[in-house]
């Protein structure tokens, strides 16, 4: 495979061609990119709960470029600090965030009118499509087939059956890990500051936080179940379902409005544990009482 990507980008009128070798690096570079790459491998190790979900193994990951960037232990910190939120995507293509947000942090460190939300709003909105895109290439794909060969052989009684499936799946894993840390460095070294000047950057924190509102949405109106089963009796008539109303008002309104709610509560330094027992508590009253309808 070549080291050259197909697309090409256009700056100040010359073609610049963004390439996954880091062989055009600085030696300090290219030490920091491969400690991230190995930490890259525990990002799951330790799981920060729902809340946070990767976020300890994302900070991690990331502690190279901390503190190579910030000298000031009160700089570093904040910049853990500022990752302590929800990370999870699909392992094999995460390192390109972790590659791009490295380079966020270096320009952070640099410029005095960098805006710190950028990282965050970019950092969110690139965890669904790349997750996208690595479920169906790494565990659609790519560890069908591996698991395809693997059988076959170790049906004829030879052990090199899960060897075969252990290369063919984590090869290309291991090499797509890499190329996508180094990619994400250098779109952002070279990227952010055109952004920043043309003000393209603006239009990118726009288009995050509309689709990290999406994303919200629609994963609450998934993921949180709400049935109303109450009914209010109508006289010669059917009785009508109080959900009936709910969706004719908002459909999913309840389930947004939980949502908002925790998020306030959150905000407010409520404890994510009392939020999760008040909720299961919630789910258990209105379930044994028959007001809320399951299934």
């Amino acid at each position: 495979m070549s080291d050259e990507l197909m697309g090409t980008r256009a700056s100040q009128g010359d073609d610049v061609k963004v390439n996954v070798s880091a062989k055009d690096l600085s030696p300090e570079d290219r030490k920091m990119l491969h400690s991230i790459y190995w930490r890259s491998f525990t990002v799951y190790c330790l799981w920060a709960g729902e809340a946070e979900a990767g976020s300890d193994g994302f900070i991690y990951s990331l502690m190279p470029a901390f503190r190579r960037f910030y000298k000031d232990q009160k700089d570093r910190t904040d910049a853990m600090v500022r990752h302590t939120t929800w990370f999870n995507m699909t392992e094999n293509v995460s390192t390109f965030v972790m590659g791009l947000v490295a380079a966020m942090e270096k320009e952070n460190s640099e410029s005095d009118d960098f805006d710190v939300s950028s990282i965050q709003a970019v950092k969110a909105s690139l965890m669904g499509p790349l997750s996208g895109i690595g479920d169906a290439v790494f565990w659609g794909v790519l560890r069908v087939i591996a698991a395809a060969v693997g059988i076959s052989v170790a049906a004829t009684g030879s052990p090199l059956g899960p060897i075969l499936f252990l290369l063919i799946y984590n090869i290309p894993s291991m090499l797509c890990r890499w190329w996508m840390t180094v990619l994400g460095y250098k779109l952002g070294t070279s990227f952010l500051s055109k952004a920043y000047s043309t003000g393209i950057m603006s239009v990118i924190m726009k288009a995050a936080s509309i689709l990290g509102l999406v994303m919200i949405g629609a994963m609450s109106a998934k993921f949180i179940g709400f049935n109303c089963a109450l009914t209010i009796p109508v006289p010669n008539a059917d009785p009508v379902g109080v959900q009936t109303y709910l969706d004719a008002i908002f459909k999913g309104l309840v389930p947004i409005s939980l949502t908002l709610f925790c998020t306030w509560l959150l905000q407010k330094k409520v404890n994510v544990v009392w939020l999760i027992l008040g909720i299961m508590a919630l789910g258990l009253i209105f379930g044994m009482t028959g007001i809320v309808a399951v299934g």
